[in-house]
């Protein structure tokens, strides 16, 4: 209604960990739980194989470590018979079972719809072979945590609106604009976004969550991120990092699409707002030039 664009595009990154056991316990006298994988370091000398992977060293694993790896392409498999087109598979950062799928660009509708099923192949793929699969945004302390990360972008015949070979990493004057307007209700948008008290246990320094609202290239700690590799005139996309795959994915990508539409709507400049491009790492910066980068909020009362 706005006459924009004629279309938006959605790509969620799926991130999940599958554990082969989960155990708690919650008594009078003690409270606790246990997650095992056979990927765990702390299992490095069962069977004397040697096939487990260090914590933090699971990006792009490759079997034998990647133990994963036949399990994935089931639930993928799974995914295309029922219609869900599959771009790629792999084994993500966090070394205990930590995985990634993502599907191709689609409609918001469709998106959310393919979400919907992403989640329960997964769950029931996993339980089929008694282990359990969980989306769950910060499962082990000290490891990554799961993300759904939201690639996104407005289209008309076919080409997308967010690409000016001349603007900066590619990105048109309505990009930016889009980008200003998402990373301003930022804060509100992590209401639906990341809804859960374990998704402020994931936006912590350290394990590549987004924890600052500024945008950049390439930066894992930003809000919004511009991917590189989709610098085209079909393929220029933003990336809004701090999503998990605890919220209602409807409610989630209807609240982005508002933000980044009312950033165009009153020509929010990210840059002006104090927003960015940052392209250093800001946990480098001296302490006081790091306090005037603007963050996400550390909990749900925030």
């Amino acid at each position: 209604e706005t006459g924009f664009a004629a279309e938006s595009r959605w790509g969620p990154e799926f991130e999940f960990y599958v554990f082969d056991s989960v155990a708690f316990e919650n008594e009078v006298h003690r409270v606790g739980y246990r997650l095992e994988s056979q990927e765990g370091v702390w299992n490095s000398t069962a069977g004397g194989l040697g096939h487990y992977i260090p914590l933090h060293g699971g990006y792009h694993a490759h079997p034998p470590r990647d133990s994963l790896y036949n399990l994935r392409s089931e639930m993928c498999l799974h995914l295309e018979a029922m219609g869900v087109p599959i771009k790629y598979h792999h084994h993500e950062v966090g070394g205990p079972g930590q995985l990634e799928i993502e599907t191709p660009l689609m409609g918001l509708l469709e998106s959310g719809d393919a979400t919907m099923k992403v989640k329960y192949v997964t769950k029931m793929t996993a339980a089929a072979h008694n282990q359990t699969a969980t989306f769950m945004p910060k499962p082990l302390f000290g490891e990554a945590g799961n993300g759904m990360h939201f690639h996104q972008m407005l289209m008309r015949e076919d080409l997308s609106l967010f690409y000016d070979a001349e603007g900066y990493a590619g990105l048109s004057q309505m990009a930016l604009h889009y980008v200003g307007g998402l990373l301003a209700h930022g804060p509100a948008l992590l209401a639906f976004t990341n809804p859960s008290t374990n998704s402020f246990r994931r936006l912590v320094p350290g394990y590549e969550a987004p924890v600052n609202l500024f945008f950049s290239v390439g930066n894992r700690s930003a809000a919004v991120r511009i991917p590189l590799y989709a610098g085209s005139s079909t393929q220029q996309r933003i990336e809004f990092r701090p999503p998990d795959a605890t919220c209602n994915v409807y409610l989630a990508l209807a609240a982005q699409l508002m933000a980044g539409l009312d950033g165009i709507v009153n020509e929010i400049d990210p840059t002006a707002a104090g927003f960015g491009p940052f392209d250093t790492n800001v946990f480098d910066w001296p302490l006081e030039e790091r306090k005037a980068v603007k963050g996400l909020p550390a909990s749900l009362g925030d």
